[in-house]
């Protein structure tokens, strides 16, 4: 699969021949026969797949009523100026329409049958990306998000792949089922069957490089360089997505963790690919369920249980919570959402998300707002203790529900110090939505032991009283501004009314 591909000549062609025809009420098949062309190849000129000869374009052009330069020149009418700047946008260029069941002739079938508005809507969609300051790579990111959530974030080629790889190299390096799958073992499958060589002392003593978890150097003998500071567990993850992009035949792909440079879609989707591959490696899907079905048959909130996970799976907080948020979905049909939380200093950051409930996160210009400090994903952030390791590890839940819409959602969280920036707090939370059948299936959801917290997006958006809320991080100034917008606007109708 490659990225949208627009070839800007043969889009504005395709248009002006689609908008002429339609101008001239000519139907595809009408207009194809009188030029002496088959229905299909018109199709393709009009969304942008080819461009015809000359004499080709000369027939149509006679049969539209059109002069052969009219037809051919890319100069647009004023209307459509912001066109050509639109279209080749590297945003647009490398959006995966694909992926989303697009492709570049679609957008000239919307363009040609309102190609004023339709214009002027594109150019609205970037103008805000670049007010906002979105960058390339952040749209990409946005764009691998909805794409995980419009799949509920579940591979079954990936889990096939897996399991494959598993049955495929069992008797060789003594793989089972049974976790923990071994650091030694890993590292023995890299270098046995692709050749690796991995190298864990170089990465982490460059002070330009030991931001980064690996670096991987393409060859005929492929390395890869892991930084020292790491956990075993964390290496164990690194390991095992490499051999993810090798299973997976994975090319294009980022050669750094945490990637520093985004160049395509598709090298986002292969990273979340063998990312993918590695957790399900790592914790098999018949093992997790097993492990899922026993802890949601809890009738009492115990948090050992999920700490128990990390150690049976020696994985962290946050490859335990995404294994659920790949599995959960599929399996038990939950609604379901994963959160990612840094603190540095007094600032609260959201980090990584799959918002799968369609919570109201804020973004955007909401990232100058002040999330609501009762979330649990701060709340387990609050006064914490960084520099002390895992001893620091905080378990917690809590049963929130949104003021406004008083949607209720059973979180669980975890929060420690980031292994490599240990004055950095990290939360990792999975949130449920409650309705009629979640109790039946999360059997402690009705546990009254669970705090029930009254939770709102942003302090500034929020109604609640300083009475009602001793958590309040700002004063609520767009619940003011709005309130004072709807009385505005009653005061108007009275008048006009």
């Amino acid at each position: 699969m490659n990225d949208m591909s627009i070839n800007l000549v043969n889009v504005i062609f395709g248009m002006k021949v689609r908008q002429s025809r339609t101008e001239a009420d000519l139907t595809l098949t009408e207009f194809a026969e009188q030029c002496e062309l088959s229905p299909s190849y018109v199709t393709d000129i009009e969304k942008g797949r080819k461009y015809p000869r000359a004499d080709k374009i000369m027939r149509m052009a006679e049969v539209l009523n059109k002069e052969y330069d009219e037809m051919v020149s890319i100069k647009l009418p004023p209307s459509l100026t912001y066109l050509e700047s639109t279209l080749s946008s590297a945003i647009l260029r490398r959006f995966p329409f694909e992926e989303f069941g697009f492709e570049p002739g679609d957008l000239v079938t919307m363009l040609t049958r309102e190609p004023d508005k339709a214009s002027a809507l594109l150019h609205a969609v970037l103008d805000i990306g670049r007010r906002y300051d979105l960058q390339e790579e952040e749209f990409l990111r946005a764009a691998l998000r909805s794409y995980q959530e419009m799949n509920e974030n579940y591979s079954q080629e990936l889990e096939d792949a897996a399991l494959a790889f598993t049955a495929e190299f069992a008797n060789i390096y003594h793989l089972t089922s049974d976790p923990p799958l071994p650091l030694t073992t890993l590292r023995t499958i890299l270098e046995q069957e692709y050749h690796y060589e991995i190298d864990e002392s170089t990465i982490g003593e460059n002070e330009h490089l030991a931001g980064f978890r690996c670096v991987f150097v393409p060859g005929k003998q492929p390395k890869l360089h892991v930084n020292s500071h790491l956990t075993s567990t964390q290496i164990k993850f690194l390991l095992a997505r490499e051999i993810g992009y090798q299973y997976l035949q994975l090319k294009e792909r980022s050669l750094t963790s945490t990637p520093n440079e985004i160049n395509s879609f598709q090298q986002i989707l292969n990273d979340f690919r063998a990312a993918y591959f590695g957790g399900a490696l790592l914790m098999p899907r018949a093992g997790m369920l097993a492990d899922l079905q026993r802890v949601f048959a809890m009738t009492t909130w115990d948090p050992q249980p999920f700490l128990d996970l990390l150690t049976r799976y020696d994985v962290t907080p946050e490859m335990l919570f995404y294994r659920f948020s790949e599995l959960i979905p599929e399996f038990f049909g939950i609604k379901f959402h994963f959160l990612r939380f840094h603190k540095v200093e007094d600032e609260y950051k959201l980090y990584k998300q799959l918002n799968m409930n369609r919570l109201p996160i804020p973004s955007g210009i909401g990232l100058d707002e002040h999330y609501c400090r009762r979330w649990l994903s701060v709340r387990l952030l609050e006064d914490f203790p960084v520099g002390n390791g895992d001893a620091s590890l905080r378990v917690g839940v809590q049963m929130s529900e949104f003021v406004e819409s008083q949607e209720k959602f059973l979180c669980i969280g975890f929060s420690r110090p980031l292994h490599m920036m240990p004055d950095v707090a990290s939360s990792v939370i999975v949130g449920f939505r409650v309705d009629a059948e979640l109790s039946n299936i999360i059997r402690f959801a009705n546990d009254p032991t669970i705090p029930q917290v009254l939770i709102n997006e942003t302090c500034e958006r929020c109604r609640l009283t300083a009475e009602q809320c001793q958590d309040r991080a700002a004063p609520p100034l767009i619940l003011q501004a709005e309130e004072r917008a709807r009385e505005i606007k009653l005061a108007l109708n009275q008048l006009t009314g």
